[in-house]
């Protein structure tokens, strides 16, 4: 027979069984360190144990209270304490259900969702997605510190490993969400070391939400509701010292957020207090739903609106001055003059797609002085634009607030927000058609993306607040100055 018809076998393809470093020494000398070995593991043991406890406490006390029953007195009477302790439950969630839902049941969910989701795979999903680094022989896994659930998502805290940062998990947030049965999975900076994995299961956003009813109430331009964020609690924006942009293709809602604003603002803009300013290129067709909401409303892209635009420039320059006068750092309320806002619908129409070049040269020009220098005098700037690219917006920095609704392209979110936002969770390019005014949105300054929604304005609202407007004072029509004329 030759020789070639044999084949060599494999090699055995496992490691080497590694055995606890104690089990190698001598004899006499394990009989030595012996009651040190036993000590440390049961110091082992002992912080296992309380780190199960920490992890499960509903669970365990649970347990080990009716295993305790069981074993002292029977177990009947286990049974009976079992089925006492679940009427009580069900009479805590009948009569207090909130309280119940967040203390109760929002732990045992917890307990449950990482025991069941988390625990059981998460040195493997490690592995797999190349979060988990390997030293020699020993793996080393991220840690999971806390698990909340809070029935919509689930809150994790994870423990970086040294020399790790929060790309690593950014970068495979979609491997993340998979792995663990969610529609997305978003990274949130905790503090050194610590970061929060955020994995949705349900959109609280789905519904559109109506205004509150207009009332005759104090308004705070530091806090302006306008909408709800997902996670239960009102959609706030800042008006004083703040300008806002919004970003979103058509059919996307830009309309919501610029109405909640003003539904926020028509007590002040009714009494006086705030006044507005518009342009609408579109003719009217956005702004013009609701008039008597404005100081001054110009309705195209032409000369009156860059009238108009240098005409709040030099408003704001004049109230600087007096300002500057009286030794005021900003505007207050005590100062006299109204609060004034800017709303631009369609901003690239005056600024970018304008066929005249001198008008648009002098539309770029009043609105960045506006944007430059209103904050402290108590004048904002409202502007909506479908594209975010430089090109069409160079000044977008000077808005320190910029919602995002939906867009076309998975880059206009870092064109909008900035680098690395869309790595962050902000996935404004996935918004479906089906909720128009969801929207993500960030204040310069912080790190933290939210995903909110506008109020849902109909026509008949619309009707409503142009009525409430018109039922006070209404606005004082300052004049705009006469366009300049242009030599020959």
């Amino acid at each position: 027979m030759s020789r070639k018809d044999w084949t060599a076998p494999a090699p055995l393809e496992i490691e080497r069984p590694r055995l606890p470093w104690w089990t190698m020494l001598p004899r006499k000398v394990l009989w030595v360190v012996s009651p040190i070995i036993a000590a440390w593991l049961l110091a082992v043991s002992v912080n296992q144990m309380v780190r199960r406890c920490y992890r499960y406490p509903v669970t365990i006390t649970t347990t080990a209270t009716l295993t305790g029953v069981g074993f002292w007195a029977g177990w009947w009477w286990s049974l009976a304490a079992a089925l006492t302790l679940a009427a009580g439950a069900g009479v805590w969630w009948w009569r207090w259900r909130e309280s119940f839902g967040r203390i109760a049941d929002r732990q045992v969910r917890s307990e449950w969702r990482r025991l069941r989701i988390y625990a059981l795979v998460w040195r493997r999903t490690m592995r797999i997605a190349g979060i988990a680094h390997r030293v020699g022989r020993t793996w080393h896994y991220p840690r999971v510190r806390r698990v909340r659930a809070d029935g919509w998502r689930d809150r994790v805290l994870v423990g970086l490993l040294h020399g790790q940062d929060p790309a690593a998990f950014e970068a495979h947030a979609g491997a993340l969400a998979h792995s663990f049965g969610a529609t997305s999975c978003r990274v949130r900076v905790a503090g050194p070391r610590r970061i929060w994995l955020d994995l949705i299961h349900r959109d609280t956003l789905a519904t559109p939400i109506a205004p509150p009813a207009l009332a005759a109430a104090a308004v705070d331009l530091r806090r302006l509701v306008v909408g709800m964020v997902e996670t239960g609690r009102e959609f706030v924006l800042r008006l004083l010292g703040n300008h806002i942009l919004v970003v979103g293709s058509t059919g996307a809602g830009k309309s919501s957020v610029m109405w909640s604003l003003l539904w926020a603002l028509a007590p002040a803009i009714r009494d006086g207090n705030v006044q507005v300013f518009g342009v609408d290129p579109k003719g009217g067709m956005e702004l013009g739903r609701a008039p008597h909401l404005f100081t001054r409303l110009v309705n195209d892209n032409g000369p009156d609106a860059v009238d108009l635009l240098e005409h709040v420039a030099a408003l704001t320059r004049q109230r600087a001055a007096m300002l500057r006068d009286a030794n005021a750092k900003a505007w207050t309320p005590e100062s006299g003059m109204p609060f004034l806002l800017l709303v631009v619908d369609e901003l690239a129409d005056v600024v970018a797609y304008q066929t005249d070049r001198n008008l648009k040269m002098r539309a770029n020009a009043a609105l960045q002085t506006i944007c430059s220098q209103g904050r402290a005098p108590g004048v904002a700037v409202l502007g909506q634009v479908q594209d975010p690219r430089k090109s069409v917006l160079d000044f977008r920095h000077l808005f320190p607030t910029k919602i995002a609704l939906r867009l076309d392209e998975a880059d206009q979110v870092d064109l909008a927000f900035g680098d690395g936002a869309r790595a962050r969770g902000a996935t404004a390019h996935e918004i479906p058609e089906t909720t128009p005014g969801v929207a993500w949105t960030i204040t310069d300054g912080r790190r933290q993306i939210d995903r909110v929604r506008a109020f849902h304005t109909d026509d008949a609202h619309l009707a409503q607040l142009d009525a409430y407007a018109q039922s006070g004072a209404g606005p004082r029509v300052l004049p705009v100055p006469a366009r300049p004329e242009v030599a020959a």
